[in-house]
This record gives structure tokens, C-alpha cells and sequence, in this order.
């Protein structure tokens, strides 16, 4: 029967070591980061009224979960190391496939990754008062100096411990995934029971609006109506977002027709259901009045805490909230290596990087070399402004990698599938119909990052021209030691 390709294989071979929890709480801890603790105020602006808040937040997760049905059937299908990279791959051609994976490398996986430690040691410093403010080298470069801050050499130093960790087996990455993630789940239930049982507060919030108050750096456009409800949506998106990457592991996940579905649905459910009640918790504390005049850079969580907790909470708070990032970096970091990999034993990157670590299995040359472009990202500080211009090139990829469901049904009918979208094909053209909303209104209000995150994506070409050219005797060699691609494992 024809087929998807899986790639090249080698001597030595990813392990499923990853069960349905691991796998589930890897999703879980990938996802909740800072989002459910910082989006409230923003959110408040754009549609005034707690009751709409809560209802972006519902429609964020139907959305959320409309897109993981879809990748269910994908990746219990193709249950392949790099998931997406696959799914477009396979779908539309190498190149495309190679344009995504280099995006997600250079730009997205890593400048979220330097985000992520960035964010980390700006909580840790506020925990130890400031103890990283000043620079802690002074590097001579071309006559000038380039000084490397405290709060840089923390993200850097976060990035290695988190890296070294995850050249463990997967299986370890997986226990430590599930510690994390149960720490996560407790941290937003506290804030949530904190806030109901110790704080005083009102239900009578509900009732009002906060269209007219505050709202520092938020544009009028943006507040009020369908634009404010969509800006409000684009808050809410970038909460969930993240659901996607279990698939980077799908090959490390023992009974992938089985888990990866299973953990995919459920990921989402517990994570929307976290959402909507810790935020609901919010507007019991605080009137939307109160939330929308707090500063642009004030947490709503922590000023629950506080009003829950006392004075003495402020520290608790931001441990809290380190740790929650520290958690969402060692997943990031484990997931995201498995894309270079991929596209190393697919002979379209560096092809050091197919190699798995006899000891352990895992792409360890991956890990490093990711680590080590994180890193220089986090010492430039450019990761913002990157991360910012790759959201639009990203967006396209997962409307692409949504639309791959019906290029499979129709160019592989008789093809065993484990899991079926529920809702075919209803569900995933919901999914793309909001996806390319999203494209076109950032094409048209911010058309600048628009067509800078294609020219990002674009610059991969002559690395792929010159990858698949090199590459290209190697890999008849290749072909012909170990035969024909494997059919998808059943």
C-alpha cells in the first residue's frame, strides 16, 4: 500500500518511552507558561466585561481543541519524530517542509526558547531582589565592549541546565514532566481556591463593564466590538498555544494510535478547563475596573495573590512563577530538537545532527546545537523582535499542516487510521477558517512583521538548494544499504 515516507533510518533508533501521562503532561507543561497569569488585563481592555472575557476564553479552547482533533488523526497516522515537519512534509513536498522546520529552528523554536529563559531570570531576579542587575562580563569586541548582563548569563545558564537534563532517556524528560506539569496544575488551583476561600470578594463584578478606564498601551482600535472581541482572541490563542508540539515527540510515544489522540484531547480539556476557572476566580477578586487600571507590566494573578495572600505572597508569587517557566523552557528544549533532528536524518540540515546518542537515544547533537543558537539569541536580545516576525510565517505553516487532513484522506483513502477527526470535515475547516483570519488582519495591521516573518522563511532557500544538492549522492548511497521508506508503523 502507498504511503507516507518516514525518512532515513539509522543504526541506532528513537525509544517510545513516553506513556499516556508523560505525554499528556508534556502537552499540559509545554502549554501553561505565563499566559493564564498575565493575559487578564489586556483581555479586559479589548471586550470590557468578565462575562465576554470568560467567553474568549471558551472559544480559545473550542478553537484550540478543533485543532488538536485534527492532529490527533495526523500524528496516530504519522507518528514521526518532528510531527508538523512531517505532516507539511508529506503534504505538500520537501521543500515546504524544510521551509518550516528552518522557521521553527532559527527563528520560532528558539527565540521562544530565549524568551522563555529570558522570562525565567527576570523572576528569579526579582525573588533575590535585584541580585542580577548588573553585568557580570565585559567582552572587548572591535575596539568597543560588549557587556553581558546578569539577567543574560541566568537565561544562558537556564538554557544549558535544562538542555543537559533532556540528553537524559526520554523517559526521565517524561518523569520530569509529569512532576512539573502536577506543580503547574496545583500552582493555578491555589490561585484560584486562594482567591474564593481568603480574599474578599464579589460576584457582583460580573455586572460590570470597564470600556471606559485605563488601559495603558492598549490601542483604541482594539477595544470594544468584533475587533476587540478578535485582539481579545489573539490573548487567548497565544495562552494555548503550544499544544502542538507533542507531535514533535509522536516517535518517542509508546502506542502512538492509541496515546497520542488520547493525550492531545485530553491536554486541552484540562488546560481550557484551568483557564476558564482560575480566570473566573480574577473577576471575583477584582472589579474589571481595577484590572484594566493596573499597569501594563502588572500581573492580575499576582495582585490576587496579594489581596488573598498578604504582602508577604509578592515572593511566593514570583518563585511561583519561575518555576512554571523553568518548567515550560525544559519542554520547549525537549521538543523542540526533535525538528532539527528530523530534518537531519531526512538529509535536508546538518547532518551531524541525525545522530542519536548510543547511551541514551536521544538526538543529544540536536539539544546542543539548539541550546547554543538560544543562547546567542538571548545575548543579542533580539528573540522579541524574531519571535514577533516569524508568528505570521508560523501561522501559515499550522493552517497548513490542518489542511494536510484532507490532502491525506483524498491521496491516501485506504490508509489505516487509528483515530479519525471527529467532526470531519467540519472541525478542521473551522480551525482553518479562523487560522486564516488571523493572517489576513495581521497582513493588515501589522503588514511590516507580515512580510518580514516571509522573508525570514524565505532566506531558508539557498540552505535548502545547497543542503539537497550535497546530499543528494549520500543519500542514493543510503537508500540503497537499508531499501525503500518504511510504510507508517500500525
Amino acid at each position: 500500500m502507498a504511503g507516507p515516507t518516514a525518512g532515513i533510518r539509522t543504526g541506532v533508533e528513537l525509544v517510545r518511552g513516553l506513556g499516556l501521562l508523560a505525554a499528556t503532561a508534556i502537552l499540559i507543561g509545554d502549554v501553561v507558561g505565563t499566559g493564564v497569569f498575565l493575559k487578564a488585563r489586556v483581555m479586559t481592555c479589548n471586550v470590557g466585561s468578565p462575562s465576554i472575557v470568560l467567553a474568549v476564553w471558551v472559544v480559545g479552547g473550542l478553537l484550540s481543541l478543533a485543532g488538536a482533533l485534527t492532529y490527533a488523526e495526523l500524528a496516530a497516522m504519522m507518528p514521526r519524530a518532528g510531527g508538523e515537519y512531517v505532516f507539511i512534509r508529506e503534504g505538500y513536498g520537501r521543500l515546504p517542509g524544510f521551509l518550516y522546520g528552518w522557521t521553527r529552528f532559527f527563528v520560532a523554536s528558539t527565540g521562544s526558547t530565549a524568551g522563555l529563559a529570558a522570562g525565567f531570570a527576570i523572576f528569579l531576579n526579582i525573588i533575590s531582589r535585584g541580585a542580577f542587575d548588573d553585568p557580570w562580563l565585559t567582552v572587548p569586541l572591535g575596539g568597543r565592549s560588549f557587556a553581558i548582563g546578569g539577567l543574560q548569563a541566568v537565561a544562558v545558564v537556564a538554557i544549558v541546565c535544562v538542555t543537559i537534563v533532556n540528553c537524559a532517556a526520554v523517559a526521565v524528560s517524561g518523569r520530569i514532566a509529569m512532576a512539573l506539569t502536577a506543580m503547574k496544575i496545583a500552582l493555578i488551583c491555589g490561585v484560584g481556591v486562594a482567591a474564593v476561600a481568603l480574599a474578599k470578594g464579589d460576584w457582583g463584578h460580573y455586572a460590570m463593564s470597564a470600556m471606559s478606564g485605563g488601559c495603558a498601551d492598549v490601542a483604541p482600535a482594539a477595544r470594544g466590538g468584533f475587533a476587540g472581541f478578535g485582539a481579545a482572541m489573539l490573548g487567548a490563542m497565544w495562552a494555548y498555544n503550544g499544544w502542538n508540539e507533542i507531535t514533535y515527540v509522536a516517535e518517542e510515544v509508546k502506542d502512538p494510535q492509541r496515546n497520542l489522540p488520547r493525550a492531545i484531547i485530553a491536554g486541552i480539556g484540562i488546560i481550557a478547563f484551568l483557564y476558564i476557572g482560575v480566570n473566573a476566580t480574577y473577576f471575583y477578586v477584582l472589579s474589571p475596573a481595577q484590572i484594566t487600571a493596573m499597569p501594563a507590566s502588572a500581573s492580575v494573578a499576582s495582585e490576587v495573590v496579594l489581596r488573598s495572600l498578604g504582602a508577604g505572597a509578592s515572593g511566593i508569587m514570583a518563585g511561583a512563577m519561575a518555576a512554571s517557566i523553568f518548567g515550560s523552557l525544559l519542554l520547549a528544549s525537549l521538543v523542540g530538537a526533535r525538528i532539527p533532528f528530523a530534518m537531519s536524518r531526512d538529509g535536508v540540515f546538518f547532518g551531524a545532527l541525525a545522530h542519536l546518542s548510543p547511551g541514551t537515544r536521544v538526538p543529544v547533537r540536536a539539544l546542543v546545537a539548539q541550546a547554543v543558537w538560544a543562547s546567542v539569541l538571548v545575548l543579542s536580545g533580539s528573540y522579541d523582535t524574531i519571535t514577533d516576525y516569524a508568528i505570521f510565517a508560523v501561522l501559515i505553516f499550522v493552517a497548513l499542516s490542518t489542511a494536510s487532513v484532507f490532502v491525506f484522506r483524498r491521496r491516501f483513502p485506504d490508509l489505516p487510521r487509528a483515530y479519525r477527526t471527529w467532526g470531519y470535515p467540519v472541525v478542521p475547516v473551522l480551525f482553518l477558517l479562523v487560522a486564516v483570519w488571523i493572517l489576513i488582519n495581521t497582513l493588515m495591521t501589522t503588514p511590516g512583521r507580515a512580510v518580514a516573518g516571509l522573508g525570514l522563511m524565505a532566506a531558508g532557500l539557498p540552505f535548502y538548494w545547497y543542503w539537497t544538492h550535497s546530499a543528494a549522492n549520500h543519500s542514493m548511497r543510503t537508500s540503497r544499504n537499508h531499501g525503500n521508506h518504511e510504510e507508517p508503523r500500525n
